[in-house]
C-alpha cells in the first residue's frame, strides 16, 4: 500500500516474506563478495605474497589458490620475467680527468619473491643506484680512449658487483650493458681530428707502400728485361762467331781444294806453260790498268823484266812440283 507522508515523500510498507526476501538476497550478495575475494588466480610467471593478520604466510605461485577471509591479504606481487631496468644518465670522471656522461640498461629477475618483498623497500630503485655507484669508480680507473674499447669490462664490473648486493634482496643481476658514453664536445672535436689524422697518416703510409711496391715492380721488370737482351745478345754473338768460324773453316777448305786442283793441275803436261802464260795475262792485265787509272806512266828501264819476273814464278812453281814429287 502506497501512502504520502511528510511532503509527499513515498513510504513502502513491506510484508514479512518480503523482508525476509530482501534479507536472504542480501547475505547471498555478501557470500558471494566474500567468495570472489578468497579466490587467487595467480598468472604465470608471477607470485603473491600472502600476508595473515600482517605477517608473512606463503608464496602463491601461477595457479588457483583459496584464501582465509578476512586473515589472508595478498601484500606483494611480483612478476618472475626478465625485466630491463633504465639507468639514467650521470657524470663520470676518467682516470686522465675527462668527465663523461654514461648511461645504461641493468637487467634482473626475481628469484626468491618473499626476500625481494621483505629484504629491500625498492629493489629496482637500489639496484640502479648501486650500478651508477659502480659505473663511477669502474670510469675512474680507467682512459677516455679505454673506455670505449673496454666496455665488455664495464659490464662485467656493474654485473658482479650489482649480483652480489641484490643477493639477499632475492634478485638475479643476469646482465649490463652500456648504452652510450658521450665525452664533452671539446673532446668529441679533439677525437674527430685525431681520427681523421690517423685515417690520413694509414692513407699516406698505403699510398707510399703501393707507389714502393710499384717501384720494386719496375725494377723487377727493368732488370728481367736487361737479363733476357743480354742473354739474346750474348746468343747472337754466339751465332755470329759459330757462323763466321764456320764461314772462315768453309772458305779455307775450298782454297785448299782450290789450291790442291791447281797443284794437281800443274803436275799434267803442259801446265806449266799453262802458268807461265796465266802470269803473264795477269802482269799484263796490271800493267794496263795503271795506264788507265793515271796521267804519267812509269815503264821499267828494261822490259826484260817482264820475262824475269815470269821466269821467276816459274821458278818457283818447278821447285813446289819437284818437292810435292
Amino acid at each position: 500500500m502506497l501512502a504520502t507522508i511528510a511532503g509527499e515523500i513515498p513510504f513502502v510498507a513491506l510484508s514479512g516474506g518480503t523482508k525476509l526476501t530482501i534479507i536472504l538476497g542480501g547475505l547471498l550478495v555478501f557470500a558471494l563478495i566474500v567468495f570472489v575475494k578468497t579466490i587467487r588466480i595467480v598468472p604465470q610467471k608471477q607470485a603473491y605474497i600472502i600476508e595473515r593478520l600482517g605477517k608473512y604466510s606463503t608464496t602463491l605461485e601461477a595457479g588457483f589458490h583459496v584464501l582465509f577471509p578476512f586473515l589472508d591479504k595478498v601484500a606483494y606481487r611480483h612478476t618472475l620475467k626478465e625485466q630491463a631496468v633504465d639507468v639514467p644518465p650521470q657524470q663520470c670522471i676518467t682516470k686522465d680527468n675527462i668527465a663523461v656522461e654514461v648511461d645504461g640498461i641493468l637487467y634482473m629477475q626475481v628469484v626468491d619473491p618473499k626476500k625481494a618483498s621483505y629484504g629491500i623497500s625498492n629493489y629496482s630503485f637500489a639496484s640502479t643506484q648501486l650500478a651508477q655507484t659502480t659505473m663511477r669508480s669502474v670510469m675512474g680507473k680507467l682512459d677516455l680512449d679505454k673506455t670505449f674499447e673496454e666496455r665488455d669490462v664495464i659490464n662485467s664490473a656493474i654485473v658482479s658487483a650489482v649480483d652480489k648486493a641484490s643477493d639477499p634482496w632475492g634478485v638475479k643481476v643476469t646482465r649490463y650493458e652500456v648504452k652510450n658514453i658521450m665525452p664533452p664536445q671539446s673532446i668529441k672535436d679533439a677525437m674527430e681530428k685525431q681520427m681523421r689524422a690517423e685515417r690520413e697518416k694509414r692513407a699516406n703510409i698505403a699510398e707510399s707502400e703501393g707507389d714502393r711496391q710499384a717501384k720494386i715492380n719496375r725494377a723487377e721488370g727493368d732488370r728481367q728485361e736487361m737479363i733476357a737482351r743480354s742473354e739474346g745478345e750474348k746468343q747472337r754473338r754466339i751465332n755470329e762467331a759459330e757462323g763466321r768460324a764456320v764461314e772462315i773453316q768453309r772458305v779455307a777448305e775450298a782454297t785448299a781444294n782450290g789450291i790442291r786442283e791447281i797443284a794437281a793441275a800443274i803436275n799434267e803436261k803442259g801446265g806449266v806453260n799453262a802458268v807461265n802464260l796465266r802470269i803473264a795475262e795477269q802482269y799484263l792485265d796490271e800493267f794496263g790498268k795503271l795506264a788507265k787509272t793515271n796521267n804519267s806512266i812509269i815503264i821499267p828501264t828494261d822490259l826484260a823484266d817482264i820475262a824475269g819476273v815470269i821466269k821467276a814464278a816459274t821458278s818457283v812453281i818447278k821447285d813446289q812440283s819437284e818437292s810435292a814429287s
